[in-house]
């Protein structure tokens, strides 16, 4: 109920309202990496001497072409400025195509495509790659449709799948081929039963099921994930398989783990988000995990 309850307040206003004038909102600065290009290149640059890095530019669910054109220009610089820093041979990006205009009301489709390409071809100059992030269930045929078209010029282009949904090991089936990057992420939407799992131990089930197929199909599979358990099952499981796999975490959560596991060899990604529209993703962090709302109401508490 506590995460429904979250995800709510995620597309709320005013909920928003309160939490950027309240003493909460400086705790924001342990999940998202600051609101400009420099903010997040200084981040990245730390973060990189012993992991690498993808980068998410925020915003989602943009209504105006003129919205979307300038998240691809954010997208531009960034990349460049990582070309510029020596930074994107151990940094990606990740975009989201709702902000890139997939819920314009006029040729969505094509505008998404072409300001995908714009990315791509821009990461490509910069010597590095995209992640096509996934949304909610409403959109995965056409997120996987959009990446699919994106792979005709830009195999390297990542897909994201999320295990609780119930489709996504058939999907994770599909993707799973050589050369094909796949993350795999339990997924911080609030879906409903009839097309997602609803009890946690299923997401899991899942989540594991989906691992196995990855780490058998010759590609390299992205696993998102914090939980220790599911991270030692897909140790175990890329040993046994003989498979190259990152290990990836969100900025922020579990920061020490990251570093242990670096230092034991692990090749781990650490999912980076900065910019000004930072509320949708603090909220769906909050309701992840109980331990990050736990943070946050002692924070409210101590500063109020």
């Amino acid at each position: 109920m506590l995460r429904t309850a979250l995800l709510a307040a995620s597309r709320s206003t005013a909920v928003r309202r309160l939490v950027e004038r309240g003493p909460g909102a400086s705790v924001v600065n342990r999940f998202v990496a600051g609101a400009t290009v420099d903010d997040v290149v200084a981040v990245i640059r730390a973060i990189t001497a012993d992991r690498l890095v993808t980068v998410d530019h925020l915003g989602e669910d943009t209504t105006d072409r003129a919205q979307a054109e300038a998240v691809v220009a954010a997208y531009k610089t960034l990349l460049a400025r990582l070309d510029a820093e020596g930074l994107a041979g151990r940094a990606e990006v990740s975009v989201k195509l709702s902000a890139l205009g997939q819920s314009l009301p006029i040729d969505a489709e094509k505008i998404t495509v072409d300001a995908a390409r714009e990315v791509c071809a821009a990461a490509a100059a910069a010597g590095t790659t995209v992640t096509v992030d996934m949304e909610d269930h409403t959109t995965t045929d056409a997120t996987l449709a959009v990446v699919r078209e994106l792979r005709v010029d830009f195999p390297w282009v990542g897909a994201v799948l999320q295990s609780q949904l119930r489709r996504t090991e058939g999907d994770c089936r599909e993707l799973a081929v050589p050369g094909s990057r796949v993350r795999l992420c339990k997924g911080a939407y609030d879906e409903p039963a009839a097309v997602a799992f609803r009890r946690a131990a299923d997401v899991d089930l899942s989540f594991v099921r989906c691992m196995k197929v990855l780490m058998g199909g010759g590609g390299l599979p992205m696993v998102a994930t914090h939980d220790p358990r599911l991270v030692e099952i897909a140790r175990y499981l890329g040993r046994q398989a003989g498979a190259e796999y990152e290990l990836q975490m969100l900025y922020g959560v579990r920061p020490r783990a990251q570093v242990a596991l670096a230092a034991e060899g692990e090749r781990v990604r650490v999912y980076v988000p900065y910019g000004t529209e930072w509320y949708g993703y603090f909220m769906r962090r909050l309701a992840e995990r109980p331990a990050n709302m736990a943070f946050f109401l002692r924070t409210l508490l101590t500063r109020g």
